[in-house]
């Protein structure tokens, strides 16, 4: 219901370096600034800590994430349906039928005006994806899964946090 960060989220962002925390965080309180009443969903996997926003509580109706690998330590900011969204100046990676996202690997280089236009669209997106208009909520934090196993860092993870 907030852009403060709840304390899952945090106990969840514990383990990763303090940048990667940072980044995440940056960019956690970028799409709250953008989207006050949009849900925030959050998944501790086993190969990622991810969360999102949707106009309701299910994963289906996302329409940005930011994702943070476990074994990598790469922070994502990423859209559920981007294959769904123009990218005129094509800075969006991913091949697959519908997730896309860029690495942020430094927040002052972060696009913010173009993300914001990408962001504009993909919500509309997303929204029109929801048949059913009781599904909508506004500004609620849930999580949604907690992996009890967490892939163990891996090297090149290893080397850059310690």
């Amino acid at each position: 219901m907030s852009k403060e960060p709840t304390k899952d989220l945090l106990k969840f962002l514990k383990p990763f370096p303090d940048d990667v925390r940072q980044r995440a965080l940056w960019l956690r309180e970028f799409v709250w600034d953008l989207y006050p009443d949009s849900n925030e969903l959050i998944y501790d996997n086993y190969n990622a800590l991810a969360f999102g926003w949707s106009p309701t509580d299910r994963v289906g109706h996302i329409f940005c994430s930011i994702a943070v690998g476990r074994s990598s330590h790469n922070v994502h900011f990423g859209f559920y349906w981007g294959s769904q969204i123009a990218d005129p100046r094509k800075i969006l990676l991913g091949a697959g039928k519908q997730y896309r996202y860029i690495l942020v690997e430094r927040t002052d280089e972060f696009p913010k005006a173009y993300i914001k236009k990408l962001l504009k669209e993909a919500y509309a997106n997303s929204l029109a994806k929801v048949k059913d208009k009781k599904q909508l909520m506004k500004g609620a934090t849930i999580t949604k899964s907690i992996s009890a196993k967490k892939r163990p860092a891996g090297r090149s993870a290893m080397k850059k946090s310690g």
